[in-house]
């Protein structure tokens, strides 16, 4: 899935850094999930949280990694991850940007930076 030029998670705004409950985790892996080819074998890992309101809207951004099998059933590699959760909606759940290319990660990396979320480009391998 290929990211939009310039991830939209707020203009700018910082997030105050949040745990990530069980409950919230749930809400992300399940969302993430849902845009695997093979959803049951995505392997998680770094994920950081944060939460701001923006208009009077609560928002919970998530910033992380995830690796999944390809339709070719070969793990493709780490796919960085922007998320936003609105607690005040049901939990919604709505995905910004995900790829593996150099170029997604930079722009996912750089963004979660400046929200106050900064995931490493060398994260840990998350295959098996």
């Amino acid at each position: 899935m290929a990211a939009a030029p310039r991830p939209d998670v707020g203009g700018g705004q910082r997030v105050d850094p949040i745990p990530i409950p069980l409950a919230l985790e749930e809400i992300i892996t399940t969302g993430i999930r849902q845009r695997l080819p093979d959803p049951a074998s995505a392997r998680f890992g770094r994920m950081l949280a944060g939460e701001r309101t923006l208009s009077g809207r609560k928002e919970v951004v998530v910033c992380g990694f995830v690796n999944g099998k390809n339709p070719s059933g070969s793990y493709g590699g780490d796919q960085a991850f922007i998320a936003k959760i609105y607690p005040d909606s049901g939990s919604s759940f709505e995905l910004v940007a995900m790829g593996d290319a150099s170029e997604t990660r930079h722009i996912v990396g750089s963004t979660c930076s400046a929200a106050g979320l900064p995931i490493s480009e060398s994260n840990p391998k998350t295959s098996p």
